[in-house]
C-alpha cells in the first residue's frame, strides 16, 4: 500500500493488486460509519464519487466495487475497485475464489492516481 493522498480528515492509499483499487480512510480511528461527524462522512462520498467517475473514465471496467468491511481493521474505510471480466477473480469479490490466470493490460495506475489527486484538488 502507498499514499497516495492525504489532508486533516481523510487519507487514500493505492491498494496493490492486478486491479486498480484504491482505500480511503478516516484519519481518526473511527470504529463504524455512525461514529463519523456528518461533514467528514459526505466528504467520505464526495472522495469516492470522484474516485469511481475517475475509474469509469480511465478504465472502462464492467464494474465498480465499493466496499466498507473493516473486519480485520476495525477503522472506517473504503475500497473503490475497477472490475474487468478478465481479472483473476470476477466475479467473485477480490476476497473472493480465484477463478483463473490474468494478464490484464491496463492503462498506467501512477497517471490514474495523478488523474484522481487533480480531480480532488
Amino acid at each position: 500500500m502507498s499514499l497516495i493522498y492525504e489532508n486533516e480528515t481523510i487519507k487514500i492509499e493505492a491498494q496493490d493488486s492486478e486491479i486498480p483499487w484504491l482505500k480511503i480512510f478516516t484519519k481518526h480511528p473511527y470504529k463504524e460509519m455512525s461514529e463519523v461527524p456528518s461533514a467528514i462522512k459526505f466528504e467520505l462520498y464526495d472522495l469516492l464519487d470522484i474516485i469511481e467517475k475517475e475509474m469509469i473514465v480511465y478504465y472502462n471496467p464492467k464494474k465498480i466495487n465499493i466496499a466498507s468491511f473493516g473486519n480485520y481493521v476495525p477503522h472506517v474505510h473504503w475500497h473503490i475497485m475497477a472490475r474487468f471480466e478478465e481479472d483473476s477473480f470476477f466475479p467473485e469479490p477480490m476476497w473472493g475464489i480465484k477463478r483463473r490466470e490474468s494478464n490484464l493490460d491496463l492503462p498506467n495506475f501512477e497517471i490514474f492516481c495523478e488523474k484522481v489527486i487533480k480531480a480532488i484538488l
